[in-house]
């Protein structure tokens, strides 16, 4: 039973969250308590009746504040709409994944190569072998040079008939290319095409990072283009410069080619999927975004990763495959017909009229209406917080560092999303080092996503963002280390795999826990920082990988001790679970200084629900509104990432914002 009805009050039905914004209890009809009696009181053992002898006192009236979220319970939460936008993210969802990880299939590079002599191609591959490939160790293995050749006259040696080469022939560099055992990976690479092993064996790589300094570039200028021109306009954009630059691949030539192509396909990378993710997720009612936000990743982002290997595979040619994995973008140019503009930006650019055009639809395909008094009371909250929203124009990303425990708390989530990020990105591009199928490998590791990010729908807002950060990364530093330390390939590729099981989770929490941290008065851009230098480490990782060429333990080594620091790292930050999120800078400085290093928000709650059961009731139901035009200043803004739209608790905001009453106690 409601607390209200509990004390024999009579509250009206109030379809948006208005008791959160401290103004339901004014619209009460009849018998009205204007505020709900505290945790305390419920928790104390005694029956009050609370009787109002008054309402608010005279003087000008309290306008009312609507802001978007406060819409969509008349519009409709998830209906028929937002389902429909819901499956419209698949293509993007793939996309982002063919960007993202198409280069891994296109730069193979066969285990088995060695050098070519043209004098010796007539023979059986063994025989070639035997005669002209000097016998080199590789780790613990006995294999075969990939970059000498005897020096000798192959012409002569044929002559004599030898079926074997004298290990005491002096050796060269290959000077004539090279062969590729082409059976585990059953088509050429450009990387087999021009030759980038040995000396050149680093080219793949670079190519990588260069992918990632594209993806900056592409962010700060589509971020520009939907701040300036809208959603719609950069979603279309970045995935047409995807799809241009995918094709123009095809022609490389030689590296600088490759990489310049590569460079523009990094534009895409992020963007394709963002805008659009961005797009459905501010749609969504506060109650579906946690599985809107996760689950479309679970699942989507998941498949489209787990099948990349096989389209390669079975298309066993890297320019179809570019082909396969660019074509699909251009189908971005029917966005503007498929997908409504973001009503947040219409608003933040004072096109209100156009927002509601947008709404207008959501209400025609739900079957639902919104109160003109709703939509009226929408309207004079924009034109006033717009007014507001000046003064906030001249806060930088520079402020964050102006206070002491505010610049530690962005370094800390500048560091830490920089290990987290470098961490995935290799795991990601190690699978071709656990000497295993790599097809095969992948696939597997890619599955890993889906278990993941469905965990952490399920415990992010029961357990909190820190232990799970830290609990996550460091799980996966362990499993790295441990698959470092194994020589067993199966066993040690089931250590890594687990270990990019935990870096999903941890991946998955990282924006959002910054989003979360940040003030709201330069919450987008400090998120924007941080995600740059997520970039920078990406560009980084690359290498990590590569430094299997001196030792095959190194890149999992490296990733293990990453894991670990960053995951204890996450320890000094705050936790945000159940809290009244920072909307100044002062509020910044001054949030968690009342936790301590060990606070657990689950035990906590656990604690304080069997205490006071109405405090979980009110933690069930509650949406965060932590200063009176949070909500709406993350809406005009576009701060639409996972931490400003998921439901979370907080009993003291619904408490503190309620109206001044006078009351008498019987």
């Amino acid at each position: 039973m409601p607390p209200q009805e509990k004390f024999g009050s009579k509250v009206p039905e109030e379809p948006s969250h208005q008791d959160e914004l401290g103004e339901g209890l004014n619209n009460a009809v009849g018998v009205v308590v204007s505020q709900s009696p505290s945790a305390e009181e419920e928790c104390d053992g005694s029956i009050q009746v609370v009787v109002p002898v008054g309402k608010i006192k005279p003087g000008k009236p309290e306008v009312k504040d609507v802001d978007f979220d406060d819409l969509l319970p008349h519009v409709g939460e998830f209906g028929t709409y937002q389902k429909i936008l819901f499956i419209l993210m698949i293509p993007f969802a793939f996309y982002v994944a063919w960007v993202y990880f198409s280069q891994i299939f296109i730069t193979l590079v066969p285990e088995e190569h060695w050098c070519k002599v043209p004098e010796l191609m007539d023979l059986p591959v063994e025989r070639r072998i035997a005669l002209s490939i000097p016998p080199e160790m590789h780790g613990s293995m006995e294999g075969r040079a990939k970059c000498l050749m005897y020096d000798v006259n192959y012409t002569d040696v044929r002559e004599r008939g030898l079926e074997v080469a004298d290990p005491d022939w002096p050796t060269k560099p290959c000077d004539n290319g090279w062969e590729f055992n082409l059976t585990v990976i059953p088509y050429a690479t450009v990387a087999t095409e021009l030759e980038w092993v040995c000396e050149n064996a680093a080219l793949p790589t670079f190519a990588q990072s260069i992918f990632f300094v594209g993806a900056i570039f592409g962010g700060l200028i589509f971020g520009w283009i939907a701040d300036r021109y809208g959603r719609i306009p950069a979603l279309v954009g970045t995935n047409l410069v995807g799809f241009i630059s995918g094709i123009a691949t095809i022609f490389a030539g030689n590296f600088w080619e490759f990489a310049a192509c590569r460079f523009f396909f990094g534009f895409a990378f992020d963007n394709c999927f963002t805008m659009m993710y961005i797009l459905v997720l501010e749609y969504v009612g506060p109650k579906w975004r946690t599985f809107v936000a996760n689950m479309s990743i679970a699942m989507f982002f998941t498949f489209a990763a787990c099948i990349l290997p096989w389209i390669a595979y079975y298309i066993a040619d890297w320019r179809l495959t570019c082909v396969a994995t660019s074509v699909p973008l251009v189908l971005a140019v029917a966005t503007p017909w498929l997908v409504p503009e973001s009503a947040r930006w219409l608003v933040s650019q004072g096109q209100i009229d156009k927002a509601m055009t947008i709404l207008s639809k959501f209400e025609r395909i739900n079957k639902t209406k919104v109160p003109d008094q709703v939509y009226k009371d929408f309207k004079d909250t924009c034109a006033r917080i717009q007014k507001e929203e000046e003064a906030d124009k001249s806060y930088s990303v520079i402020d964050l560092f102006r206070s002491p425990r505010l610049r530690n708390i962005t370094v800390l989530l500048v560091v830490i999303w920089m290990a987290i990020s470098l961490v995935f990105d290799g795991h990601v591009r190690n699978v071709d080092n656990l000497r295993l199928d790599v097809f095969v490998t992948f696939t597997v590791a890619s599955a890993t996503e889906l278990p993941a990010d469905t965990f952490l729908t399920l415990v992010l807002d029961r357990w909190g963002r820190r232990w799970l950060a830290c609990g996550s990364m460091v799980i996966s530093g362990i499993f790295s280390l441990w698959a470092s330390l194994v020589s067993n390939n199966i066993y040690s590729a089931t250590l890594a795999i687990i270990g990019r099981f935990c870096v999903n989770i941890s991946y998955n929490i990282g924006l959002q826990y910054a989003a979360e941290l940040l003030p709201t008065v330069v919450r987008a851009q400090g998120v924007a920082l941080i995600h740059i230098m997520g970039y920078v480490a990406s560009i980084i990782a690359p290498f990590v990988v590569y430094l299997s060429v001196i030792s095959e333990v190194l890149p999992l080594l490296v990733l293990g001790i990453l894991g670990i620091a960053g995951g204890f790292l996450a320890l000094f930050l705050p936790e945000t679970l159940d809290k009244d999120l920072p909307q100044t800078l002062q509020d910044g400085e001054e949030f968690g200084k009342d936790q301590g290093l060990w606070d657990m928000p689950c035990l906590m709650k656990k604690a304080d629900d069997a205490e006071c059961p109405t405090k979980a009731n009110i933690r069930r139901s509650s949406t965060i509104r932590s200063s009176r035009h949070a909500s709406f200043r993350g809406s005009i803004r576009g701060e639409t990432l996972r931490s400003s739209m998921i439901q979370r608790s907080s009993i003291r905001s619904r408490r503190s914002e309620a109206p001044p009453v006078e009351e008498e106690r019987l």
